[in-house]
């Protein structure tokens, strides 16, 4: 309710999305207080992302909340007949489960047959695949029930008007009344009004076609063709589910703030179609959008923070738009919390927009070259020839899933291990629990199968906000599934690995010192001498960053 916002916070959210909803929990896990504010009276219904990928599902995995995921594609499986039988027709012998669907780069669908699905990249990330099939507003639906069980207050029909940087906080006006906050982080769309009213430049490239997605009533179907369809006007497909067509106008920059009509779907069909196509009904509000896109000038401005949308933009194919957005508010929550709670200095959010701008900018060349082959010029039709070749080999489609899925993403960060930077593996313990399972919590994970487990003891110091995992091993380097299991594991509450090493040495302690005070922040207290080895350097030696 209105009358409920609170006027004194750590946090405010700007944004009830799947962004702002993950990041209001992140910050709540580590005992920061935060309020969601969202415009909307009540949640979306409009068609939006269909799937989630891999370090979305594994996000959800560190959480707890994989199960729940997992039952809603089953549940999305089941409801929508024709779209199992769709993946299962696309998966049949493709060595995967009905769920490792592929995807399509500009419209042209990749073979699952193709894919060589026991690359490592695969293999190590295999767990969470279960869970891809989750349509945004389903997975609103659950992130709601998770930030509600923390304690997280959702305010909705409350508008953001007004913000000041007063220099040890944020004012914040809004339709109901002025907020004082300790930051404010706007999740809060494309047309972020936060990142208006911050005075934060979106410079980027204005839009040249629009898209809309819908599920209809067709009176006429055989008038359009099965599965992507291109002509001079643009791109359309009908599937793989009754009634869902999905259709790109090039030239045409519709009004985005209107709602769509069904008139104006219907026209922008039989422009791009070339048929007299009758829609009779829309089932549920449509989605229009364009190939806008744009990436804020900075992910943060003093006291106020970007994430989601509202940092970039693009063309939202395979959906990639909303995984972005978790994985910036995954990687800000607790790097957030840490420094509200004075356990690590401002400097670690200059982290966030330094990891993050990258694969936001990758993204925006994903789509953008995506948009380069739609064209229904004769250049672009003669690229999409050259593409679609190299989609058809075993090497090619391998490489366009594993970006689709996500499963190559590496964050630049200090230290020589193959795993730094990279989301954990699925990890198997000797309880026959895994690595993910003791993240629930949100803090840092420690694998120790060191001798005489001289990393715990190393990260004794940091026992509030790491979890020690210790499975003593007689030697330095230990082989485990699916892949070769370091001996040292150190995998931050985002699933980035901060620190790894094979091999037990004075090295490797020196590195995970380093690692622990860049990441961790100050520790809370010193270890005894006597637990420490006597190679292993000083826990003072290594300032925080």
């Amino acid at each position: 309710m209105i009358a409920d916002v609170n006027q004194d916070v750590d946090v405010t959210v700007a944004g009830a999305g799947p962004v702002g909803l993950i990041l209001a929990a992140e910050l709540a896990l580590a005992g920061v207080s935060v309020q969601v504010l969202e415009r909307l009276a009540a949640p979306d219904d409009a068609m939006k992302a269909q799937s989630i990928n891999i370090p979305t599902a594994e996000a959800l995995d560190r959480r707890g909340l994989l199960p729940a995921a997992e039952q809603m594609q089953r549940e999305t499986l089941a409801r929508v007949g024709a779209l199992a039988e769709w993946v299962r027709d696309r998966t049949s012998g493709a060595g995967g489960p009905a769920s490792q669907f592929t995807g399509h780069f500009a419209g042209m669908s990749l073979d699952p047959e193709l894919v060589d699905w026991s690359d490592p990249d695969f293999t190590a990330h295999a767990v969470a695949s279960g869970a891809r099939i989750v349509p945004q507003r389903q997975l609103e639906a659950l992130l709601a029930e998770h930030v509600a069980r923390l304690g997280v207050p959702v305010h909705r029909g409350v508008e953001v008007t007004g913000v000041e940087d007063t220099g040890d906080g944020v004012l914040v006006g809004t339709t109901a009344g002025p907020v004082r906050t300790g930051w404010l982080v706007g999740c809060d769309g494309g047309h972020s009004a936060v990142r208006r009213l911050a005075g934060i430049d979106f410079p980027g490239a204005a839009p040249e076609l629009t898209g809309y997605q819908a599920v209809v009533d067709i009176a006429d179907p055989n008038e359009l063709a099965d599965g992507w369809v291109w002509s001079a006007q643009g791109v359309y497909r009908c599937g793989p589910q009754p009634g869902r067509v999905a259709i790109m106008e090039f030239g045409a920059v519709a009004d985005r703030t209107a709602p769509v009509t069904l008139a104006e779907l219907q026209a922008s069909l039989r422009r791009v179609s070339g048929t007299e196509v009758t829609l009779t009904a829309l089932r549920a509000p449509a989605t229009r959008w364009s190939d806008n896109t744009r990436q804020a000038a900075t992910y943060r401005s003093g006291r106020v923070l970007l994430a989601g949308d509202a940092a970039h933009v693009h063309p939202p194919f395979g959906g990639q738009g909303l995984n972005l957005g978790v994985g910036d508010a995954t990687n800000l929550g607790w790097k957030l919390a840490a420094v509200i709670a004075g356990q690590a200095p401002e400097g670690l959010l200059d982290s966030y927009d330094a990891e993050r701008r990258p694969l936001g900018a990758w993204v925006m060349g994903w789509t953008r070259a995506q948009i380069a082959v739609l064209r229904g010029d004769a250049k672009s039709a003669a690229l999409r020839e050259v593409v679609a070749d190299l989609l058809d080999t075993r090497d090619g489609a391998t490489y366009a899933v594993k970006k689709i899925a996500g499963v190559t993403q590496r964050i630049d960060l200090p230290g020589a291990h193959r795993l730094v930077g990279r989301y954990a593996p699925d990890l198997w313990l000797r309880d026959g629990s895994r690595l993910a399972d003791h993240g629930h919590d949100g803090r840092f994970l420690l694998l120790d199968r060191s001798p005489d487990t001289v990393f715990t003891h190393l990260a004794a110091a940091w026992s509030g906000r790491v979890r020690s995992l210790a499975e003593g091993h007689p030697s330095g380097t230990v082989e485990g599934h699916p892949t070769g299991t370091p001996a040292g594991l150190l995998v931050r509450p985002d699933g980035v690995v901060a620190w790894a090493c094979d091999i037990v040495d004075d090295d490797a302690t020196a590195d995970l010192t380093a690692a622990l005070h860049r990441w961790a922040g100050t520790p809370t207290s010193a270890p005894e001498r006597d637990t420490l080895p006597e190679s292993s350097p000083s826990l003072g030696s290594e300032p925080a960053v």
